[in-house]
């Protein structure tokens, strides 16, 4: 608000109507100065000659089977993409935060375009307010959003505040594979957070991703056991399965010990190689059905409440770990 207020003063309109601003653009969504009809038409004209509001469609879309869908944003020169899931009762959309992404898990199909730049919280918004059905935001898109945090968190503020969209912090969930930055995340945000865990032992870890030696997942885990997790706001742990690699007995007793005293889930995840990366999938052989469902009923058996995500969008390359920014070809 502060800043829309400034921006009403340099144009010579009065503080109040940095509210009015506010109401025209996160409210009402308007994508032209033109439609803001109790500004001055002097202000508007000030407002066109200085600033921009930075709303553009999807340039393209994909439709999957399931009914979920694909949409490529241009943002400058480079493209990112978003997933809308609609449910019976629900519409969740999994927006990005980066052009590609930095982190090289070895298992991610992103991680293979490279890192080519944040996304300002404009474009953050623009993704999301391209729709008005939404009643969940899962910021697990391409990029890690605790990289770009500062302009993460200023896309939360706009989504949580009173003058803003006013959504309870409890309807978004930010993910993260574990980074220093983190922290801030967590003192100054209230909204769920998901780690991308997908193996408990360290060295293990480090393997697949080479975050692991920006933060351990022990230090994750310290960190995140110094925070009151007992009331609305939630901690899951992200887990991709693979067969014999980090679905066994061995693994799930780590999972135990690791996670005690901390109040989480587990969301065990299908993976999907993608239609033509062989190489990833003899190197990462999924786990089946039989031995994700066994891992979920041991682990919540013994008080870890486990859960298996239903995968969605994989036939149009939109389920997780598959945004490849496919629609730009």
């Amino acid at each position: 608000m502060t800043e829309l207020q400034q921006v009403a003063l340099t144009i010579g309109l009065p503080k109040f109507a940095g509210k009015q601003l506010a109401e025209w653009l996160y409210i009402r969504r308007v994508t032209s100065f033109d439609q803001m009809t109790n500004i001055s038409l002097k202000g508007r004209e000030a407002l066109k000659a200085n600033y921009l509001i930075g709303r553009h469609a999807p340039v393209r879309e994909a439709v999957g089977v399931d009914g979920t869908r694909k949409y490529l944003f241009a943002v400058g020169e480079q493209f990112v993409e978003a997933v809308y899931i609609p449910e019976e009762d629900r519409a969740t959309l999994c927006v990005s935060t980066q052009a590609g992404c930095k982190m090289g898990c070895k298992f991610c199909m992103t991680g293979t375009l490279g890192f080519h730049g944040h996304l300002s919280a404009a474009d953050i918004l623009n993704q999301i307010f391209y729709f008005d059905d939404l009643s969940n935001l899962v910021f697990m898109g391409e990029g890690e959003p605790m990289d770009n945090l500062d302009h993460v968190l200023r896309a939360l503020e706009i989504m949580t505040a009173d003058y803003g969209c006013g959504w309870s912090p409890k309807r978004i969930t930010v993910s993260t594979v574990g980074i220093p930055a983190m922290r801030r995340f967590l003192d100054e945000s209230e909204c769920h957070l998901a780690v991308s865990m997908h193996n408990p032992f360290a060295i293990e870890r480090a393997q697949i991703m080479p975050a692991e030696k920006l933060m351990s997942i022990v230090d994750v885990v310290n960190l995140l056991k110094q925070y009151d997790w007992s009331h609305q706001r939630r901690i899951s742990f992200e887990y991709i399965c693979w067969a014999g690699v980090n679905d066994t007995p061995r693994h799930a007793k780590e999972l135990l010990r690791l996670l005690k005293g901390l109040n989480c889930r587990i969301n065990l995840i299908r993976f999907h190689a993608g239609v033509e990366d062989i190489k990833n999938e003899r190197r990462f052989p999924a786990s089946d059905s039989k031995q994700m469902e066994w891992l979920r009923d041991y682990l919540t058996e013994k008080g870890l409440t486990t859960t298996i995500r239903r995968s969605r969008g994989e036939d149009i390359l939109a389920a997780c770990g598959m945004l490849v920014n496919a629609l730009q070809h």
